[in-house]
């Protein structure tokens, strides 16, 4: 092997040097595997209950909605907390609101607002659980190596998007829907037992005696003077509303373009490949610089194929097309994550990534918008318009993050007096 290759090798997996982030990292690939299968069974269980677009959306919110309201609360309790007991504390109330969904199933009494509800839980353990879970990667290795740690990360989401349509339609075929739910359940339990073997120690937050409401202020003041940040967290809030768009209504296409469950199936595969496929090439060539380029080509290109999309009537044309989707939405996340992480002080960290994760939270609101036009309108025309609005809301913000995301990058974590 020649010497650029090998190093080229060892950096692509640094992270994976540090025990405690291997054992993060296992415990996080059984999540993603759950998360990822728990969305799309939650989506196809409604679409059998009810076939209404407009159900799709609303089962989308209830997941993520609460993450729009409660999620800075739970950024407080992150910078107050041992980040790593909570979230294996909540990974295991994962576990047990999908094995509920799963007996309900079986005894033939869910209903669409059984399923609501339970997502609604889900939702609200998110705002708690997700800022302490992205708080926790930077404590677990050096500083030169939080790159790498969060495209490792990524990989194991992109990984997710493929296995998970992969056993998607096989889990429905013989075990029913119901399996689907017991499947996620497992994972969570598997989750949970890997993150409690992480040693806590570094993730105790600073002792602190003022009041959460001084501490949720304080960082909104802090986020004030990080310009960069706060053009970072609004593409990431406009890629939540509607860079999510198609995958609400993929089971609607999935009806347009063929034969239901398995089109449905192998369509979120073509996803997940074009993910990971970009997600491994950043793994060994992913650096910082020219990231915001990076990040500008791919919002305008996921934004360009989600029009061409929703113009097409071809199964044919649209695998590969959804692909591109997949490749494009994960190389926009990693590389806006990642400029988020850099500039944040380890103090403010939770805080910050609790008003980041509204991106993620808006896409509850994008999913309730997408399924209110598709049902009022159609699906095409919804998913369009979501196209053409990422597209531009690409550009101006990533623009605007430019302007100063090169000093900010190169001086590291800011304080709000610098």
């Amino acid at each position: 092997m020649l010497p650029d290759q090998k190093q080229k090798r060892t950096y692509a997996f640094a992270a994976f040097r540090y025990s405690n982030y291997r054992l993060f990292w296992v415990g996080n690939a059984f999540s993603n595997i759950g998360i990822w299968v728990l969305m799309a069974g939650r989506l196809w269980l409604m679409h059998l209950l009810t076939d209404s677009p407009l159900m799709l959306g609303l089962v989308a919110f209830c997941g993520l909605g609460p993450t729009l309201i409660l999620s800075m609360w739970g950024g407080v309790v992150a910078d107050r907390v041992n980040r790593m007991r909570l979230v294996t504390m909540t990974r295991a109330a994962f576990a047990l609101t999908a094995l509920l969904t799963g007996l309900l199933i079986v005894t033939e009494v869910i209903e669409p607002w059984h399923l609501l509800t339970i997502s609604l839980v889900n939702g609200v353990l998110l705002s708690f659980d997700i800022p302490s879970r992205q708080a926790i990667i930077p404590n677990l290795v050096p500083a030169e190596h939080l790159m790498n740690a969060v495209v490792l990360q990524s990989l194991v989401s992109a990984s997710a998007t493929v296995l998970g349509p992969f056993l998607f339609a096989p889990l429905v075929f013989w075990l029913d829907v119901e399996g689907v739910f017991f499947f996620v359940a497992a994972m969570y339990v598997l989750t949970t037992i890997f993150f409690a073997i992480v040693d806590p120690t570094d993730h105790i937050a600073r002792s602190k005696t003022s009041m959460p409401w001084n501490d949720l202020i304080e960082g909104f003041v802090y986020m004030w003077h990080q310009k960069t940040i706060l053009s970072l967290v609004a593409l990431g809030v406009i890629v939540g509303l509607f860079g999510s768009s198609l995958g609400t209504l993929l089971p609607i296409f999935a009806e347009l373009l063929g034969e239901g469950v398995e089109t449905y199936s192998n369509l979120l595969l073509s996803m997940g490949i074009g993910g990971f496929a970009v997600t491994v090439a950043l793994a060994f060539w992913g650096r910082m610089k020219d990231s915001a380029r990076l990040q500008l080509i791919s919002g305008v290109s996921l934004g360009i194929c989600l029009v061409v999309f929703a113009l097409i009537d071809s199964l044919l044309i649209a695998a590969p097309i959804i692909l591109l989707v997949g490749g494009f939405g994960s190389c926009l996340g990693i590389i806006n994550n990642t400029l988020v992480q850099s500039m944040v002080s380890n103090e403010f960290r939770g805080r910050v990534m609790s008003v980041y994760m509204l991106g993620w939270g808006s896409s509850a609101l994008g999913a309730l918008l997408v399924g209110f036009l598709a049902q009022q309108i159609n699906p095409r025309f919804a998913l369009a318009l979501a196209g053409v609005t990422l597209m531009v809301g690409s550009a101006v913000f990533t623009t605007l993050s430019m302007r100063t995301m090169g000093t900010q990058v190169a001086l590291g974590p800011q304080s709000p007096t610098q």
